[in-house]
Parts: C-alpha cells; sequence; structure tokens
C-alpha cells in the first residue's frame, strides 16, 4: 500500500497498516460498522493520513482479542 507522506525508508513496514475495505474483508467486519465505530468510539484504533484511515492489523487483532465473551450477557 503506499501511503501518502509516507518515505520509501518507511514503505517496508507498510505491510502491517490497511485501509478500511481490507481490514473489513481480512476479519470478517464490515466496512460499514468499522466507519460507525470510528463516529461512535469503541472500534479498533486507527490512523489517518489526510482523507485515508488506515488500520495496524495488531490493533485490529487487539480489539477482537478484548471482545472474547463465553455468553451473551457477557458482551459489552
Amino acid at each position: 500500500m503506499r501511503i501518502p507522506g509516507v518515505g520509501k525508508g518507511e514503505e517496508r513496514h507498510m505491510g502491517e497498516y490497511v485501509d478500511t475495505r481490507v481490514a473489513a474483508d481480512e476479519f470478517g467486519i464490515s466496512a460499514s460498522t468499522l466507519n460507525k465505530l470510528r463516529l461512535t468510539g469503541g472500534g479498533p484504533t486507527y490512523i489517518k493520513v489526510g482523507r485515508r484511515v488506515i488500520y495496524k492489523r495488531s490493533e485490529i487483532v487487539r480489539w477482537l482479542d478484548h471482545r472474547v465473551a463465553v455468553s451473551t450477557s457477557d458482551y459489552r
């Protein structure tokens, strides 16, 4: 992924970052849900680069890990 404002030396690390569409596809979360969570809070942390929103894969995994429940009464 090419991110404006990121130098060539930093591009090698961009594989750990994904945009909303890729995050939705990879993690089975709709892009609409991610968009809403950005507005209301409670979603994975993200980075704004100009108008573009990107997520670090490890932050999505961390967010998902904190949502583990064993029954519907555990849901937060």
